[in-house]
């Protein structure tokens, strides 16, 4: 009898351990890289530009290295990275901006173009950074960070473009994406329906996911979603019972941006001046594109991008090459920080002498 209580007990002590620990992650998995960002010298700044544009950003210690700017997707901010930052800052001096229409930048749509976006990120590397950077870019950041290394190779030493998506994003091409379907095309039609006046609960309510995940279980995760938001509505939704992979999908909804950047998307307004072949081919420096997983759902495309895109893009570079990572993630910097810091630092290491003359 006592032993069968011993080892009762005993299993009762792991559950309770191991429950414990799967809510502590959930509930702390999103401040704990904060945290080291923060401990590893990163502090959020402000710079205001010569037409009165204000730049949000982080800037990590200026510890002599050369210097890298990241630019994030949409819907994100520059804290999305901070996985990546504290590795990346032992071999780089690390700036990442705030979009403008994201996080604490300025919201204003006539700089919702990679045109205009690139013309004052280039005028921040001018008067805060002061040198040629290396240049990263995920997603819609990737390729503002394209425009820039081809229309202004005098400020960028080396490109790494993250799992942006060229080609997919054109006319004809984009109507059977899932950026284009629950995303671009998706806000349109929750603008011309009168019967839900929140875009997030829409979105869920005609969400992907859900007949993934079917309609018992998304319905529970949306309640309580939207009941979050409409508390927190500030802060990225965030529900403790649930693992980081999920939580991603209400996390990337809900930071703070400007819908109408994704209205530039839709009425190809991003896109003036970008034709994407052109861009690619004046791009003269190093250069990598890196590609996560592609995935389809019959004939909608999940990814970013395709295979046959990214080589694409290669074929087009000067100076380009290929690395494919194994996530089915878009954000590899945020799935697979560890690689992705693996990548960035090779890349130093392989254009070093680049680097070296452009000192000289």
């Amino acid at each position: 009898m006592m032993k069968k209580k011993l080892f009762f007990g005993t299993v009762l002590v792991i559950l309770l351990f191991l429950i414990g620990s799967y809510f502590y992650t959930n509930l702390t998995y999103m401040e704990k890289p904060l945290k080291a960002m923060r401990d590893a010298g990163f502090t959020e700044k402000q710079v205001t530009l010569k037409d009165g544009t204000v730049l949000n950003y982080g800037e990590g210690p200026d510890n002599g290295k050369p210097p890298l700017l990241l630019i994030h997707g949409q819907g994100m901010t520059w804290e999305d990275y901070a996985k990546s930052l504290p590795a990346l800052s032992e071999r780089y001096h690390v700036f990442a901006v705030d979009c403008h229409g994201h996080g604490e930048s300025d919201w204003n749509p006539k700089k919702y173009s990679a045109k205009a976006m690139a013309a004052d990120f280039a005028e921040f590397i001018e008067t805060v950074i002061d040198d040629k950077v290396v240049l990263s870019g995920h997603s819609s950041g990737g390729m503002v960070a394209a425009w820039m290394a081809a229309h202004y190779p005098e400020l960028v030493t080396g490109l790494v473009i993250e799992d942006s998506p060229f080609f997919a994003t054109e006319p004809g091409r984009r109507e059977t994406t899932y950026a284009w379907v629950y995303g671009f095309q998706q806000y349109e039609d929750f603008k011309h329906q009168d019967e839900i006046d929140n875009y997030f609960e829409y979105s869920l309510k005609n969400s992907y996911w859900k007949k993934v995940f079917g309609d018992f279980l998304w319905n529970r995760f949306s309640r309580d979603a939207v009941a979050y938001h409409k508390k927190h509505p500030n802060e990225p939704v965030h529900l403790f019972y649930l693992p980081p992979p999920i939580n991603r999908i209400f996390e990337s909804e809900t930071y703070p941006h400007d819908r109408r950047f994704g209205e530039a998307f839709f009425d190809n307004s991003w896109f003036e001046d970008y034709e994407q072949s052109e861009v690619l081919e004046k791009i003269e420096c190093p250069t990598v594109f890196v590609k996560a997983q592609t995935h389809y759902d019959g004939d909608l495309l999940l990814a970013a991008l395709t295979d046959e895109d990214a080589d694409r893009v290669v074929r087009l570079l000067q100076n380009g090459k290929l690395v494919r990572v194994d996530t089915p993630g878009h954000d590899i910097h945020y799935d697979k920080p560890d690689e992705f810091t693996k990548i960035m630092i090779n890349f130093l290491e392989e254009i070093g002498d680049v680097i070296s003359s452009s000192l000289l």
